[in-house]
């Protein structure tokens, strides 16, 4: 059974999302959010005592330029018993108009007769959860095409490529880096009854050349999509849609005017709380 620590770190929303990407680097598998805090979850077998005393003062630094209030905190848990603490925070969420992201092991009466999205994340990101996801689903409600084909950028648990699917899309392709997330996916894939429909893989978007797609969805951050906007134009058909989030409101206008400058036509937007999501149309 492995044991993993939980680094628990006291900071704004804002702070936790300057966070979530050096967490990464250093090696985190899983992320929780609270109100207050941001819980990391890395496997403790990974490291000597040197690496995990060089691992703690790396991290005191980092938490010290964001906030020099924040605490850390460390605690051991058993894998059996986080992984049950966990899927206990997460219950049935009603995203947009027709759409409610379930857990596999929750219950949902579903009188508004939503498509139901069935999800064992196991510590990937898109549990519904987040305001980006749900931002997401929103936009491709409004954006989806009765067979159109889709690529879902960092797919993490495959949520939003089996969302397209669900919404009428004759084909998704769900990509990621993480084997964590590959696997996961797959499984979610399969769960759903979408496995003919969804493919995940391990690859680049620039591999799908000269492939095109009608619809891209890419849940990064503002660098990460910024990065991409010349494969995201290469892989979409003429005048295809491009719906990006993982996005805070203060990177908006960064976002828009990148995308401007990739012949992109900004056409939609959504807000919840401090984040936003964009829909924008290749215009050449």
């Amino acid at each position: 059974m492995k044991t993993y620590l939980e680094i628990s770190i006291s900071a704004t929303e804002y702070q936790r999302e300057l966070l979530l990407p050096t967490m990464t680097e250093l090696g985190c598998e899983g992320f929780q959010e609270t109100e207050t805090a941001l819980l990391c979850y890395i496997n403790k077998e990974r490291w000597t005592e040197q690496s995990y005393q060089t691992f703690q003062s790396e991290l005191k630094t980092l938490v010290g330029i964001i906030s020099s209030n924040a605490s850390v905190q460390f605690r051991e848990l058993k894998e059996e018993n986080w992984n049950d603490q966990w899927e206990r925070t997460l219950l049935p969420v009603e995203v947009g108009k027709t759409i409610t992201i379930k857990p596999t092991w929750t219950s949902y009466d579903n009188p508004g007769n939503r498509l139901v999205i069935l999800i064992d994340p196991k510590m990937s990101f898109g549990t519904g959860y987040h305001e980006t996801t749900r931002l997401t689903i929103s936009l491709l409600e409004r954006y989806i095409r009765n067979a159109s084909t889709v690529l879902d950028v960092g797919t993490g648990t495959g949520i939003l490529a089996i969302t397209a699917v669900k919404l009428g899309a004759a084909k998704a392709v769900g990509i990621d880096i993480d084997e964590w997330s590959i696997d996961n996916a797959r499984e979610n894939i399969i769960i759903n009854n979408v496995s003919q429909q969804v493919q995940i893989e391990n690859r680049s978007v620039e591999k799908f050349l000269p492939q095109s797609f009608d619809l891209i969805t890419a849940n990064l951050t503002l660098n990460t999509n910024i990065e991409l906007l010349e494969q995201f134009h290469s892989v979409l058909i003429p005048h295809g849609m491009l719906l990006l989030s993982g996005l805070l409101t203060s990177d908006g206008t960064s976002m828009k005017n990148h995308l401007r400058e990739k012949h992109f036509t900004v056409i939609d937007e959504l807000i919840e709380h401090e984040w936003i999501a964009i829909a924008a149309q290749k215009s050449s």
